[in-house]
């Protein structure tokens, strides 16, 4: 068998790998994105979401946070169980999603006006609030940063942190923080952002993208992080169009790569299949398992 890794440190771990008869896999593990804040017509506006958690093993990529890429998994015959993590509703954080023992944890809700709810540590933590609990929550070391802080009364709400970036902060009296920007990877073959923050509400809405939720503004209402990214949901405003509710954090996902030449002679299914060069890849948009026999 003849070996082609692009990564020298990289070797000694897939060729242990190879004689003990188990196949290395690269993941990509995403939890589900935490929901935009909630508020009523006449109060305050609210938080974005925060991304849901963002672990990775793909070689020469990142994990969330700011961190480097984590040990491959091994796999040998049997069954994995593989969870998706749901993207929270309004004032909801997202859930886990996991695999080969690996917990990505799920998104940090907005801060809430219409309860008084903080905004939530999670993956990435979601943003703060106008008013109180301002300040924005905490990330998940690994897997992302923090939301951003929302001001006083006037004032914009914090973006949800995301993946590879720090929620926004309301920059003034009528501006949402933009949603914490997220981590690009190519084990699919093509390079997409995935993890992206939800954007802080108020009177003009905070940006987000790779995946997050828009903020409300005073006459566009939040929109939800996009299934399958981990996005967090966008914040409610308190405007004159009477949006009350943020929009939901999007669906995680998980999805598994290994070199097809090494398993040759297994049969591996589970998710959709699919290759890329010297790749075989699965993709699970929903719970399930992979099967190696």
């Amino acid at each position: 068998m003849t070996l082609r890794w692009g990564q020298r440190e990289r070797v000694s771990e897939y060729v242990s790998n190879w004689m003990s008869a188990n196949i290395p896999v690269e993941y990509l593990i995403i939890a589900g994105g935490g929901g935009g804040g909630s508020t009523t017509a006449s109060q305050q506006s609210t938080g974005g979401g925060g991304a849901g958690g963002y672990r990775s093993s793909v070689v020469g990529e990142n994990s969330g946070g700011g961190a480097s890429a984590e040990a491959l998994a091994s796999v040998g015959l049997g069954t994995y169980t593989v969870t998706v993590g749901g993207g929270g509703a309004t004032k909801v954080s997202g859930t886990d999603s996991s695999a080969f023992g690996i917990t990505a944890t799920g998104g940090g809700r907005g801060g809430s006006t219409s309860d008084s709810l903080a905004p939530a540590t999670g993956g990435s933590g979601g943003g703060g609030r106008e008013g109180t609990n301002t300040t924005g929550a905490a990330g998940t070391s690994g897997q992302g940063y923090a939301g951003g802080n929302g001001g006083g009364s006037p004032a914009g709400t914090g973006g949800g942190g995301g993946a590879g970036g720090v929620g926004g902060n309301g920059t003034n009296s009528t501006t949402g923080g933009s949603g914490g920007a997220g981590v690009s990877s190519s084990i699919t073959g093509s390079s997409v952002a995935r993890g992206g923050g939800g954007g802080g509400g108020r009177d003009v809405s905070g940006s987000a993208s790779a995946g997050g939720g828009t903020g409300a503004s005073s006459s566009v209402a939040a929109t939800s992080g996009t299934a399958n990214t981990g996005g967090g949901g966008g914040g409610a405003s308190g405007g004159g169009a009477g949006t009350v509710t943020g929009g939901s954090g999007g669906k995680g996902v998980v999805i598994v790569r290994y070199r097809t030449d090494i398993a040759k002679g297994r049969t591996i299914i589970g998710g959709t299949k699919t290759t890329s060069g010297d790749w075989t890849i699965h993709t699970f948009n929903d719970t399930g398992s992979l099967v190696v026999a």
